[in-house]
């Protein structure tokens, strides 16, 4: 066999490699969800929470079955066309014993910021009036009260909370953190003014302690999706960049540093998934949105501290019955 077809092989081989590992894997998780729209990982445990939003609580996973964590949640619903019942949305931890609920269910300016000191695993659920503490976003004649908080990113110093109350202003508000508790409530970046994009969604935290928001867009208007990036202190606009993705609902970084979206699609949920968003910032800037994954509708992603990411989807029901799941997804590179 001649040498330059011994290496015409092996690189044949070696494309097959790639290509096979390139492909990541997806594990149903839990099934049966009602909206699921948030998902955090607890400190210490590794146990992952859900909101399963449509059916008004909070979920703990552990060993694979859902314990009820928080149950009694408020349900209102949100979108054109359909419509989807909804209840808490984004999560987060401040440290393993107090979580962060943003919620969904109440009306404009009444809606709530939640703080729970949550039981053990395997413990009796609480009521969703059982808080530690809340916060709302009120309005007066000349502000609109807040609601929809939908992302919650948390640095540390503050938790950033997405909301869709004042669609003029699109508010990221923020939850001031002291001591290990909240200390305050407030609006802090107007991204409608900010992007002329409606909708703020998903929300993290980058490596460089910027805070990055995507920009839903309209859910009638094709590919408007914007991600955002933003002092944390100031307020003010770094960077935006648009995305051609349909509708942003969640951001996360892995533990790489690569920055993952999830894409609801709402005209055309066909085209919706998991995207990687190549963003290069500076003089040659921009964002490649490179599809990983075909998802129905997705909602929510997170990472774990050793790479695993989970993603939460509405699904598409038959015959009335839930059809929302949390997803696990290994092998990204």
């Amino acid at each position: 066999m001649k040498l330059r077809r011994v290496f015409g092989i092996i690189t044949v081989l070696t494309l097959m490699v790639t290509i096979v590992q390139a492909e990541p894997e997806v594990k149903t998780v839990l099934d049966g969800l009602t909206n699921p729209a948030g998902i955090a990982v607890q400190p210490k445990t590794g146990h992952v929470f859900v909101s399963d939003s449509g059916a008004g609580r909070v979920i703990r996973v552990v060993d694979g079955k859902a314990q009820n964590v928080i149950t009694g949640f408020p349900l209102g619903s949100y979108g054109k066309g359909p419509k989807y019942g909804i209840g808490p949305l984004g999560l987060t931890f401040i440290d393993r014993d107090t979580l962060v609920v943003g919620g969904g269910g109440l009306p404009d300016g009444e809606e709530m910021l939640r703080v729970y000191k949550v039981p053990a695993a395997g413990a009796s659920a609480i009521k969703a009036g059982e808080m530690a503490a809340s916060f709302r976003l009120t309005g007066d004649a000349d502000t609109k009260g807040e609601g929809n908080f939908y992302g919650l990113a948390n640095n540390g110093k503050a938790i950033f909370v997405s909301s869709n109350g004042d669609d003029t202003k699109g508010w990221i508000a923020k939850a001031s953190l002291k001591g290990g508790k909240v200390t305050k409530f407030e609006r802090s970046i107007a991204t409608k003014e900010a992007v002329e994009v409606d909708a703020p969604t998903g929300v993290a935290i980058a490596a460089d302690g910027s805070l990055v928001v995507g920009q839903l867009g309209e859910i009638t208007v094709p590919q408007d999706s914007l991600v955002s990036f933003y002092d944390t202190r100031s307020g003010k606009l770094l960077d935006n960049f648009e995305t051609g993705l349909f509708d942003i609902t969640g951001l996360a970084y892995s533990p790489k540093g690569k920055l993952f979206a999830t894409d609801f699609a709402w005209m055309d949920t066909s085209q919706g998934g998991l995207f990687e968003l190549k963003v290069a910032r500076g003089s040659q800037s921009g964002v490649e949105a490179k599809k990983v994954l075909s998802l129905d509708k997705p909602t929510a992603l997170t990472f774990s501290d050793w790479g695993e990411l989970y993603v939460t989807v509405i699904g598409t029901s038959k015959e009335g019955s839930p059809a929302g799941k949390l997803l696990l997804v290994s092998g990204l590179k």
